[in-house]
Formats: C-alpha cells, structure tokens, sequence
C-alpha cells in the first residue's frame, strides 16, 4: 500500500511539473507563433488582396475592435499618403474539410470590397482547394456589397466547379463579414486617426 500512494505521489509531481512546463513553453511562444501566422499566412493574402499595397506596416499597425456582439476582430489597415484608404480582417466559412479562413479587404473610399484571399483551409486538393485561385478569389475584388452570394441562390458569384460546400461557405462568410464592416466602420477612422499624425 506504502509503495502504491509513493507512485501515485510520484506521477503526480511528474504530471504537474510536465503541465507547468508545457504551459510555461506555450505563453512563452505564443508570441512568436502569432508573429509567423500574421507574416506568412495572413501577410501573403494581404499582399494578394492590395498589390503594391499592403506591406508590413498593415501588420505592424492592425488593431482589435470590438463588434456590437462583443467579438473581437483583429483589422489590418491599409494606408495611402498617410490617409486611411482600406481595411482587411480575417473570417472563417464551412468548407468540405472544416473552417476556410478568408482574409477580406474593404474600400473606405467606395464602400465596396476591395477583394479576398484565402488563409487557411483543408479542402480538397482539385476541387474545394481551388476555391483559392485567382478565378475565384478575383470575382470578389472591386464587388459591391450587394450579390453576395452563389448564382444558383440569386447572387452574382460562380461556384467553383464540384466544390459547391466550399464556394457556399466562402461566399456566405464575405457576406457575413460585410454586415461585420458596416457594423465597426464608425470605430475605423477613430482607431487608425493618429497615423497621418506619424504614429
């Protein structure tokens, strides 16, 4: 019995000491892992949605905002002549193999979507996967608010061929975003008002 709560004694302290560190090991990378994702997955459809545009001071410079429902959403300005031009935050839709992270951009200027480039997703490759090629992603650029959704449904956006789950996900999750964009437009000015100011 002595032997028995001696071991169990024993795996507990491993047990902890292995938690602590694993816990220790996360805070501490977290950081440097949200650094990579923002450079190399949020940054490339950034870069595809504002050509010549969107360099790293949209990361350097993004901040969180709040919605009306409490959500936080993390928004990259884009800026012209020290003059807020555009904005882009990240949205998740259904796709056939789980959530497609789309980045989406906004013109302030006039009031449309500036375009869209997928993040993250594990759609088929040859079929949901090609929901990321230009001849799909390119029918969002310069859209009004209006017509967001697939042809089939009474919009004006064609559906990748075979891969209608993740054409319906990625398009129903543009248009939830817009609602998103409204919503928070009036904190955008005051949020980004100091960089003309040299911030």
């Amino acid at each position: 019995m002595r032997e028995m709560i001696k071991m169990v004694v024993v795996l507990s302290i491993i047990c902890a000491g292995s938690g602590w560190i694993l816990s220790t090991v996360r805070k501490a990378t977290a950081p440097l892992i949200e650094e990579q994702v923002m450079t190399y997955v949020q940054g490339p459809a950034l870069a595809a949605i504002f050509p010549g545009e969107a360099d790293q001071t949209a990361i350097k410079d993004r901040k969180i905002l709040t919605e009306p429902n409490g959500e936080k959403i993390t928004v990259f300005p884009i800026f012209k002549d020290g003059t807020l031009k555009s904005v882009a935050f990240e949205a998740f839709g259904g796709g056939y193999g789980g959530p497609v992270g789309i980045m989406i951009g906004f013109s302030l200027t006039k009031n449309e979507l500036a375009g869209i480039g997928l993040t993250t997703h594990k759609e088929t490759p040859g079929l949901g996967a090609r929901a990321a090629e230009p001849e799909f992603t390119g029918q969002f650029a310069a859209h009004p608010f209006s017509g967001l959704s697939l042809k089939k449904n009474g919009g004006d956006i064609d559906a990748v061929s075979g891969a209608t789950i993740t054409s319906t996900g990625v398009t129903a999750a543009v248009a939830g975003a817009v609602k998103t964009f409204q919503a928070v437009k009036p904190q955008l000015l005051t949020a980004f008002s100091a960089k003309g100011a040299g911030q």
